[in-house]
């Protein structure tokens, strides 16, 4: 069960972009599917070489994702309010590339299992193939920041631009 109503949810797809076409009776449905959790900060969600067993959309709070381990371990990046997050290793069920943990604040996220989501297809395929266009859409803005990432690195490297 979760603490928002499917208005409060609808509302917050709107906003952050999330399933847009899903009207407010297809939220409802969708809800049911849903489980709640709230993380601690600093607190694992998810860890390097793990396979994906859900999926999330974060509510409040923002996610650090990060690699390597002990005094090796690096931010590679944060997602926050309105991102979905562990899409890759879900859809792909290979080994996570990072380690995703909750910021200082903590995170509270809105979780779709495996079991559910597999329901989901057979149950209401609208709404499935809503989440996996969006899963689609977030792994595209990804790798369009890590070109613009690799770019930026690579100017830097090479000097381009500087007289």
């Amino acid at each position: 069960m979760i603490s928002m109503s499917a208005k409060e949810l609808f509302n917050f797809f709107q906003t952050h972009f999330i399933c847009e076409s899903l009207t407010k009776a297809d939220v409802e449905k969708l809800i049911t599917y849903l489980q709640e959790k709230d993380y601690a900060g600093g607190e694992v969600i998810s860890d390097t070489g793990e396979i994906g067993d859900s999926l999330g959309f974060i509510i409040e709070g923002k996610v650090r994702l990060s690699s390597g381990e002990g005094s090796e371990e690096a931010e590679v990046g944060k997602q926050g309010d309105g991102t979905l997050v562990g899409e890759m290793s879900f859809f792909d069920r290979k080994p996570r590339n990072l380690k995703m943990s909750a910021c200082k604040k903590g995170v509270k996220m809105l979780v779709l299992t495996r079991p559910m989501y597999d329901r989901l297809k057979v149950e209401e395929p609208y709404i499935a193939v809503n989440i996996l266009e969006n899963a689609i859409v977030s792994l595209d803005n990804l790798i369009r920041h890590m070109g613009d990432d690799i770019n930026a690195l690579e100017n830097y490297v090479h000097g381009y631009g500087k007289r």
